[in-house]
């Protein structure tokens, strides 16, 4: 019985193993379809999200070519393209970054890894200011609780920097009914509010504030993916967390959470490859 036992476990393993080999270096491409009567015209957005410095092929050739092949009208993207580690390498982020900026319009949300950098610059020193400054460079500003508007398709584009208060190991705290509003101001209620927020958990003090569209990423699909159950661990250590990738709804919001591209800590995906994601927002009229 015990041999039994210990064969079907050793051949778990062994799938696990091979499946992580797989998903980790690679990512699929999924769709979505969001329609408005705010919007005015056809919108096609690219969705990146928790790249963590990964290069998919020399210089990210795959993923630039999967991007050029959907032709976007812009790239949001929402956070954690790179990794909080003192002295890591960060040049497979930029560099992509500089790559898409030369063609694209790029809508950037920090994750909590870029926000981290910024707020222990002790802890990672000369790392905040060389990433945001090569954005910069690129023609890249981030979106820090700040709105880019897209009048030719009537988006407004808000990106969201929570508090890392926010972002806690094993609990959700609570977060005011006004602190949405105190960060960010209000929202036009004339435009199609798209939000860039990394942290899925917040979805309904998002969609209370106003967002029509929440973009998000943070949970990486959940690391490891089963049937039914879905993503198992969260970055918070929650276990089978509710929003672990796909699309959502609350009320008259709905909110696309990227499984991401690849992740950290551990850097392995099993069963859950990476995602490209691709938003055609349309009218409907």
């Amino acid at each position: 019985m015990w041999e039994g036992v210990l064969l079907c476990a050793a051949a778990a393993a062994v799938i696990c193993l091979l499946a992580a080999a797989w998903d980790s270096n690679r990512f699929v491409t999924v769709t979505y379809e969001i329609r408005s009567d705010k919007i005015t015209k056809p919108c096609t957005m690219a969705l990146l999200s928790d790249l963590h410095n990964k290069s998919f092929g020399k210089n990210n050739h795959r993923l630039l070519a999967a991007i050029d092949e959907i032709s976007p009208d812009g790239i949001l993207v929402a956070g954690d393209m790179l990794t909080a580690w003192n002295g890591a390498d960060y040049s497979h982020a930029l560099s992509l970054m500089e790559n898409l900026a030369a063609k694209y319009q790029i809508y950037y949300g920090m994750g909590n890894h870029e926000y981290r950098l910024g707020l222990y610059p002790e802890d990672y020193p000369g790392m905040y200011e060389g990433y945001l400054s090569g954005l910069r460079h690129a023609g890249i500003e981030p979106l820090i609780n700040e709105t880019a508007f897209l009048p030719e398709w009537n988006i407004a584009v808000c990106g969201a920097q929570i508090d890392k208060s926010y972002f806690k190991h094993f609990r959700r705290k609570p977060m005011e009914a006004s602190y949405l509003s105190r960060i960010l101001g209000e929202p036009r209620q004339d435009m199609f509010q798209l939000l860039i927020a990394h942290n899925p958990v917040y979805f309904d003090a998002y969609a209370a504030w106003g967002a029509d569209l929440v973009v998000a990423g943070h949970v990486h699909g959940g690391i490891m993916r089963l049937p039914v159950l879905g993503g198992v661990l969260s970055p918070t250590l929650t276990l089978f967390p509710k929003y672990d990738g796909g699309i959502f709804h609350e009320k008259r919001s709905t909110m696309i959470l990227s499984r991401g591209l690849s992740s950290h800590t551990p850097p392995v995906r099993i069963f859950n490859p990476g995602e490209l994601i691709v938003i055609q927002l349309k009218p409907d009229k």
